[in-house]
């Protein structure tokens, strides 16, 4: 993906998730298989023992999953609308400081436009690892997505 394609992206998802500029969710890197995004360490966003609370975490990561599918797939939105379909996700370590959510596909695009081409409403997983900035894994998360089909 072209910095200039990265950048529309970027701008365009923080515009449509007003949730995700809340909470101060910010862009590292964007690719068309990755995506990682960054939650602010801020008191607002703590919980009860000082790291992000489940529910920014959650956020940042489903943020990610949306940024992942957007790039992939932003070239179908006029015939496909992306819908989160189900989430998964498991603390399996307190978060301190900033947290980075690494997001990436886990079907081939080919084979997801494939299905849409067929006239199928595809799912797909995007796996999503959280880890503190110094690379310490803290949590994990799957969202399974689908491209529903727009009827004309």
């Amino acid at each position: 993906m072209n910095a200039e394609t990265a950048e529309m992206v970027k701008a365009g998802f923080l515009a449509a998730i007003p949730f995700a500029r809340t909470l101060g969710v910010e862009f590292v890197e964007l690719e068309h298989d990755r995506a990682v995004l960054r939650l602010p360490d801020v008191p607002e966003h703590q919980n009860h023992v000082g790291g992000p609370h489940a529910g920014a975490m959650f956020t940042l990561a489903e943020s990610a999953s949306g940024a992942i599918v957007l790039a992939s797939f932003g070239d179908v939105l006029d015939r496909a609308v992306p819908l989160a379909v189900r989430a998964e996700i498991h603390y399996r370590k307190l978060a301190m400081g900033d947290v980075l959510a690494e997001a990436r596909l886990g079907r081939p695009r080919s084979e997801v436009l494939a299905d849409l081409d067929a006239g199928k409403r595809p799912e797909f997983p995007v796996a999503i690892e959280l880890r503190t900035t110094d690379g310490t894994p803290t949590g994990a998360m799957t969202v399974t997505w689908t491209l529903k089909p727009q009827r004309g």
